[in-house]
């Protein structure tokens, strides 16, 4: 077991007084068998708002805050600790019905997965389904676990991790064709690969442990996270993360999970003036161990 601890900090900045609309917060872990929440603390700039939380579809914690009075700075400082226990995935126990593959869901799982199953982005030229076929072996058996651990590692080998400052997630045919992206798009490209080969699959959006940030190899510490979660019958949702090839959920903390990232937005909001009203937005991640 590990005590994690993060300390998340995003500041906006703006030229003027601005009025600022409704903000929607994913900070808050999901509470699980192998991450538990001890503590979790939320500080606002301008004070004067207002804090409701809710459940997303996903069951996901979500903080809406409202303001009441104008700012040119809007700040949003996170606290969580958390202890978080490893569980890698070449020991967990998946049925033996789904040990090759391709295998079949339960009929009783089906429809629940059949969202998660379903490819959600255009592929005209088959790009991403060759390239996600190319995984499966001919004439002999494919073993599942081979086959999703060869994938996220292929995505760890063959691709060039690029922060990008935009706003979005770039198709899987454009990360196929650039043959580089961020954490976000890597999940996305194996999620879709996964889709292709009839499995399901979510994204996952949180925190990664850097142990070492001066020339660590491990790549997306500094900011937000984002994975992929595969479905397998017996190990259930099997954490992957194709940026640091990571397989199971090794100093992964998991925040929110989506059908697809544009439903795991860490941080959104609005404000009401000119893009010229806009000045700068900073963004400050810490996950350190106790």
């Amino acid at each position: 077991m590990t005590i994690f601890s993060v300390r998340h900090i995003t500041s906006y900045r703006y030229v003027r007084d601005v009025d600022f609309g409704e903000h929607r917060l994913m900070f808050r872990p999901r509470d699980s068998f192998d991450q538990r929440l001890i503590e979790a603390s939320l500080t606002i700039y301008p004070e004067e708002s207002h804090v409701r939380w809710i459940h997303d579809v996903f069951g996901n914690c979500v903080a809406l805050v409202d303001f009441s009075r104008p700012a040119s700075e809007l700040r949003f400082e996170t606290w969580i600790t958390l202890d978080h226990t490893p569980q890698v995935a070449l020991d967990l126990k998946v049925d033996d019905a789904a040990l090759t593959y391709p295998f079949s869901y339960d009929k009783d799982e089906i429809a629940d997965l059949t969202p998660a199953m379903q490819r959600h982005y255009a592929d005209p030229n088959d790009e991403v389904g060759r390239w996600a076929r190319q995984f499966v072996r001919q004439g002999r058996p494919t073993e599942t676990g081979h086959l999703l651990m060869t994938l996220c590692y292929a995505i760890r080998e063959s691709f060039v991790y690029a922060r990008r400052h935009e706003h979005g997630t770039q198709s899987p045919v454009q990360t196929l064709q650039l043959r580089s992206g961020t954490c976000r798009d890597f999940a996305l490209l194996m999620m879709e690969a996964a889709r292709i080969l009839g499995l399901a699959a979510r994204f996952v959006t949180g925190y990664v442990y850097v142990p070492d940030r001066d020339g660590s190899t491990v790549l997306g510490g500094g900011s937000t996270h984002a994975w992929c979660q595969i479905y397998l019958p017996g190990a259930g949702w099997t954490e992957f993360d194709p940026t640091n090839g990571i397989v199971g959920n090794r100093d992964l903390i998991r925040v929110a999970v989506a059908r697809d990232p544009r439903q795991a937005v860490p941080l959104s909001g609005s404000y009401d003036g000119d893009g010229k009203d806009f000045d700068s937005m900073t963004v400050q991640v810490n996950v350190t161990t106790r």
